[in-house]
């Protein structure tokens, strides 16, 4: 998620929120299914449910109707301090289809752009809830797989449809802050990289102090608190552009944050890291790798594979490389290769890979000076939440993702070019309004050891070796090894076949197999 994006990333519902509990509409979490799969692949369905995030829902009085907050400001007579309006101030159950646009079926999440019913509301952001409903599920990814379809041929420019993973408090806080009331079943706790400062409540208390109301938007602004932790975007994307990004931090699990330790003014003094190490395939070199008609093509849906390998290929180990994979029409498609002057042949993100690309794009190294890749094993071995969500650009109109960006900068210039939307585009004013019947639907959600969550009728694309370089080899030489978790098989494969030591060739289909 890009930095300055962040603090006003989402548009809210034009009416409030909070962290009491409102009895004026039941909550009820949509169902949705996903699967934990074993090694050979094996499978077994899970009765989960997702949930609203708090920011989104009615803020009233805990005795009536009374809004708590509207359009971006608050009511000081109610909330004339964060105590005080923790106090009065109550959030309600979610009409999820009705308000907000949000529709599940079996193991399909749907997620509307623009919803009109009462009130306009503009993206949601909700997260899966483990059995018993009163916790967030959290995912410990080290030396697994997480994979998921998606159909984003409904998402134009200038739009996000996310699925990443925040390190928040299982219970949304609620053991930790006595004054949150709410916890995970309304969706509180919420912290990501950017230090989110457009939060209403943070820590079970209002964050009115130093509030300041959104110039460009009508219902958000920020408060002088904002919320870290470590974030995985597995998925930011349109049907332009997509991007994976780890944004490790030096703070542990959900913290709270003011001045400078939330990026404010200096967006590199913050406890994380905001901009992260991102593998966008167009920005890399492969303008022809990701979009409508291309290698994976945008128009139709796919799957997502993404794998987090360990240095010591152990749940215990650290975190070395994430690798990225895709299905389309039952064949597997490789991440595109880098084609940058200056950095290394790869396909996926490395230690290596981001220090090249810091240097060549000329980018703040902030994610080596947050930990990273080892800092972002370290949360993920502690548990992480699924989030998924769709939104708009207050900030940057969504151009790091799909445009030139900075848009000062030749687009000539290594890194700046990420996709082929124009740099005019993605203006909320303008893309809420022509863009209003957009969604993104999520689904088959998978998690289970490497090699477990996928199968394939063939494969095409490029392979390449964990440390960075290329490691495709031609079946003519013939001491050829592949690398662990390169493919090392299937029919009209001629490369390599045998695998290196530690790891054997296992099938995923006829047309696919894996150093395992």
């Amino acid at each position: 998620m890009f930095p300055a994006a962040a603090l006003l990333s989402f548009s809210l519902l034009a009416i409030a929120r909070a962290q009491q509990v409102g009895t004026q509409t039941a909550e009820v979490h949509p169902k949705l299914s996903w699967s934990t799969c074993s090694t050979g692949g094996s499978c077994t369905t899970n009765a989960g449910t997702v949930v609203l995030d708090a920011n989104w829902r009615w803020l009233h009085t805990t005795s009536g109707y009374t809004n708590c907050y509207t359009g971006n400001t608050w009511d000081t007579s109610l909330c004339p301090d964060p105590t005080t309006c923790a106090q009065n101030c109550a959030l309600d159950g979610a009409d999820y289809s009705g308000t907000y646009g949000i529709t599940t079926s079996g193991n399909s999440l749907k997620l509307n752009f623009v919803t009109n019913g009462a009130n306009k509301n503009v993206g949601s952001r909700v997260y899966l809830m483990a059995s018993g409903d009163t916790e967030y599920e959290e995912f410990q990814l080290l030396n697994k797989e997480f994979t998921f379809d998606v159909d984003v041929s409904n998402l134009g420019c200038g739009l996000n449809g996310a699925l990443y993973f925040s390190e928040m408090d299982a219970d949304g806080g609620l053991s930790r802050f006595p004054t949150n009331k709410a916890g995970a079943k309304y969706g509180t706790g919420y912290c990501d990289s950017q230090c989110p400062r457009d939060l209403k409540f943070i820590n079970g208390l209002a964050n009115t102090v130093g509030w300041d109301g959104d110039a460009n938007s009508a219902n958000s602004g920020t408060g002088d608190n904002g919320s870290c932790c470590n974030e995985m975007d597995v998925w930011e994307a349109n049907q332009v552009s997509t991007a994976f990004t780890p944004h490790p931090c030096s703070v542990s699990g959900q913290t709270l944050c003011t001045g400078e330790d939330c990026a404010n003014p200096d967006r590199y003094s913050g406890v994380c890291d905001p901009d992260g190490c991102d593998f966008n395939s167009f920005r890399m070199g492969d303008t022809s790798f990701y979009g409508a008609g291309k290698t994976v093509d945008t128009t139709k849906p796919f799957t997502v594979v993404t794998q987090f390998l360990t240095s010591d290929n152990t749940t215990t180990g650290t975190l070395s490389e994430i690798r990225r994979l895709y299905v389309q029409g039952g064949k597997v498609i490789q991440n595109s290769n880098t084609a940058i002057a200056g950095i290394d042949t790869a396909n996926s993100i490395t230690e290596n890979f981001c220090t090249q690309q810091k240097t060549v794009f000329g980018d703040t190294n902030s994610f080596e000076n947050h930990g990273g890749l080892k800092a972002m094993g370290q949360s993920f071995a502690k548990g992480v939440v699924l989030v998924m969500s769709v939104w708009d650009d207050y900030a940057a109109n969504m151009l790091w993702l799909d445009s030139d960006y900075p848009t000062d900068a030749s687009a000539s210039s290594p890194g700046v070019a990420r996709g082929t939307c124009a740099t005019t585009s993605g203006v909320p004013a303008d893309v809420e309004s022509t863009e209003a019947n957009n969604s993104v639907t999520f689904s088959n959600i998978k998690f289970g050891p490497i090699g477990s969550t996928f199968s394939s009728s063939g494969s095409t694309g490029p392979t390449s070796g964990p440390s960075g370089p290329s490691s495709t080899t031609t079946s003519t030489a013939p001491a050829a090894t592949q690398t662990k978790y390169g493919q090392c098989g299937g029919q009209g494969w001629t490369g390599p076949t045998v695998c290196a030591s530690g790891s054997t060739c296992q099938s995923s289909g006829q047309y696919y197999s894996q150093c395992l």
